[in-house]
């Protein structure tokens, strides 16, 4: 059962965004191809306690249990070896993509203080956005009682769009609050 968005991207936003970008074959119009959130666990060499703590919040927020990511150098300054877990991931594609993106939009970012849309800067070159967030308790799912601490986290939306124009023409169209 397809969610609002992609119920609008589908009837609304796909002609739409053929007639905006000139484009005749409708296969090549652009689409999210997947939302991939991460979060940096740094801390986790000191406390490896959090690393689970930090895993349970993200399974919460996206609806799926996340990777670990591990070091890729040795870094004897940060007391950091190769192949140590050092964050976590999760790679969201099709229906759950969806949900969260809407999630997103209309629940966590108006929840950000002081929150005046994101910035229209933070595309790549190649139509993909990224976002940082700075508390996961933006998300109504984290309760918060029970965290046991404020951690960041970055989402990036992974389009199929060929340069950063049509991207943004993309995600403003689904509803992201650029402010320009």
């Amino acid at each position: 059962m397809p969610n609002r968005i992609q119920e609008k991207y589908t009837k609304d936003i796909l002609p739409l965004l053929q007639k905006k970008l000139g484009i005749s074959n409708i296969l090549a119009v652009p689409r999210i191809k997947k939302i991939v959130v991460s979060i940096g666990m740094g801390e986790s060499i000191l406390t490896p306690a959090s690393m689970e703590k930090a895993a349970d919040d993200l399974a919460l927020i996206t609806g799926q249990r996340p990777l670990h990511t591990k070091a890729k150098k040795s870094i004897a300054t940060f007391k950091l070896r190769a192949g140590m877990k050092i964050g976590l991931k999760v790679t969201l594609r099709g229906e759950r993509m969806y949900t969260f993106f809407d999630r997103l939009i209309s629940i966590a970012l108006p929840r950000v203080r002081d929150f005046r849309g994101v910035s229209a800067r933070a595309f790549d070159g190649h139509g993909n956005y990224n976002l940082g967030l700075k508390e996961q308790i933006v998300f109504p799912e984290i309760e918060y009682d029970k965290i046991d601490k404020i951690r960041g986290l970055q989402v990036t939306i992974i389009t199929s769009a060929q340069n950063d124009e049509a991207g943004k023409v993309l995600l403003a169209e689904l509803g992201m609050p650029f402010n320009d």
